[in-house]
């Protein structure tokens, strides 16, 4: 005790001494001078610099990391201030402390920084000082930018996405995947095209790691070509545009595929009539009579191709009379499937005759007696695909089961509003004004059943975003969902829209303070 309390009195004996110019009482230093009186001898910040000049397009927003780098930053954002504080030359005499902005008028065409720095001086005292560094911005387009001024058409690579079926499904679901990783963010411009998407790059490394990006979400075939544009022959410098041609698998989700009898030997004997029950990297084939399954990638389908024997434009309503379960549920691919045999009836026929038919189906689990099931009647189809010709002996079932149906129950709450919407590419549409009416109505048409597959099939929507729509009434919820049997999306999977820019902007007045680094 007696130690500790002779440690505490030494250090109040040697608590102050007297500034060696101008003799105020201080705190001891190295170099026994007031801050004042050291501030006085010394400016740490002498030789750093106060004024910068930085470039900044207005086109793309970003600033010039010299020697070509363009770099994208709002006002008053992390990236804006460390690239600020990276421009400034000899920093590195000094100690960093801390960086905050201070507050300009947008328009001035200055940003103002405030550096917090030490430094060591006379004798080993440390000496903190503020300043303040002044940014002139000037705007000048970059290279892109300015290409794209000049000529809106100039790019320099094209992705032509390709598939050749009757309607746009796989390009709904696409255009969402693109929007949710930013994938055409590099695209100067987009444009609908007949059977597909084209995507234009001002450069060609865009397009290439777009066709790879394509290649992880769709199984596809691609092939690219160059055509010389220009030729110096003093620097011998070659221009060239590049076209990538991009064909998207022609199997779609629900369609019924009778698959090559080499393949379907290769694949254990599976099927040969089986459904395709989901589209990604690889193709999920499913046997609905006896639930094997396989996948397929992009390279074991091109190899031996096939087409769809039946589509989802051709499924016919059926309802259901009975449903006698055969197995227990079964999980595939992280979806759920019961093997039963069910006992339907075509709705057109209903109630006109006693045709019925005996299935075995995949969808024990959903279907009970007086549910609607959509489904492919081979009974009356008219199918001319020679791969089924190719099997002798073949039983083909009269009916196959795709999917449950919710058609009778939409009919009653047609025209009610949905809580939540998707985003859109903007996009030019390619095509004069013969073909406006019916492919618009067509599109609205097959835009409204992918809006409908995204609320049955949670799948579909794992990696889709969905966003609240704000003119939604809220009180209409109850009307829309009490006593109905259709599938709605749950309110905690929607996301809140919400534009950083817009709210960047609502918060300048109210954010005056700085940000750290």
């Amino acid at each position: 005790m007696a130690g500790e309390a002779g440690m505490f009195t030494v250090q109040q004996t040697v608590g102050s001494v007297l500034c060696c110019k101008c003799g105020i009482l201080m705190a001891p230093n190295a170099a026994n001078m007031c801050v004042k009186c050291l501030r006085s001898e010394v400016d740490i910040t002498e030789g750093l610099q106060k004024h910068v000049i930085i470039i900044h397009c207005p086109e793309c927003d970003s600033y010039l990391q010299p020697p070509r780098t363009w770099l994208k930053a709002q006002l008053e954002s992390k990236e804006l201030l460390t690239f600020c504080v990276k421009r400034l030359k000899n920093l590195n005499k000094v100690r960093l402390i801390h960086a905050e902005f201070i507050w300009t008028e947008p328009h001035s065409k200055r940003i103002k920084v405030k550096l917090r720095v030490q430094k060591e001086v006379l004798n080993g005292a440390v000496l903190e000082q503020a300043y303040m560094v002044e940014y002139v911005v000037q705007d000048q387009m970059c290279d892109s930018c300015s290409r794209v001024q000049a000529n809106p058409d100039q790019w320099v690579a094209a992705v032509q996405l390709r598939q050749h079926v009757s309607h746009r499904r796989t390009f709904f679901y696409l255009e969402q995947l693109i929007l949710k990783h930013d994938a055409a963010v590099r695209a100067i411009r987009i444009k609908q095209m007949d059977r597909g998407i084209d995507f234009f790059f001002s450069n060609r490394s865009h397009a290439i790691k777009f066709v790879e990006f394509i290649q992880k979400v769709v199984p596809i075939k691609s092939r690219n070509d160059k055509q010389l544009v220009s030729h110096d022959t003093k620097s011998n410098n070659y221009n060239y545009k590049y076209t990538f041609s991009v064909e998207i698998c022609p199997i779609c989700r629900e369609d019924l595929v009778c698959l090559p009898p080499k393949l379907a030997s290769s694949l254990g004997n599976l099927g040969p009539l089986v459904l395709c029950m989901k589209i990604s990297n690889s193709i999920a084939l499913l046997d609905p009579s006896t639930l094997r399954h396989c996948f397929l990638d992009a390279e074991q389908y091109w190899r031996t191709s096939f087409t769809s024997l039946l589509s989802s434009k051709q499924l016919v309503e059926y309802v259901v009379l009975d449903v006698d379960l055969v197995s227990s549920e079964v999980n595939i691919g992280g979806s759920k499937y019961v093997l039963a045999d069910v006992q339907v009836a075509r709705v057109s026929d209903f109630g006109k005759n006693d045709t019925m038919f005996l299935v075995r189906t995949h969808l024990g689990h959903l279907l009970n007696a007086g549910d609607y099931a959509l489904g492919y009647d081979l009974n009356a189809a008219n199918n001319n695909d020679t791969e089924i010709d190719k099997y002798k002996g073949l039983v083909i079932p009269e009916v196959i089961l795709v999917k449950k149906s919710y058609e009778e129950t939409r009919q009653k709450k047609r025209g009610k509003p949905r809580a939540w919407k998707l985003k859109n590419l903007e996009m030019e549409v390619d095509g004069g004004e013969t073909r406006g009416r019916v492919d618009e109505e067509k599109m609205v048409n097959e835009y409204e059943q992918f809006l409908r597959d995204l609320e049955e099939n949670p799948e579909l929507r794992f990696n889709i975003s969905l966003f609240r729509d704000k003119d939604y009434q809220p009180s209409e919820m109850a009307s829309v969902t009490d006593g109905e049997d259709v599938p709605l999306v749950p309110l905690e999977e929607l996301i809140d829209e919400l534009s950083l820019n817009d709210k960047k902007n609502d918060d300048d007045d109210d954010d005056d303070g700085g940000m750290e680094e």
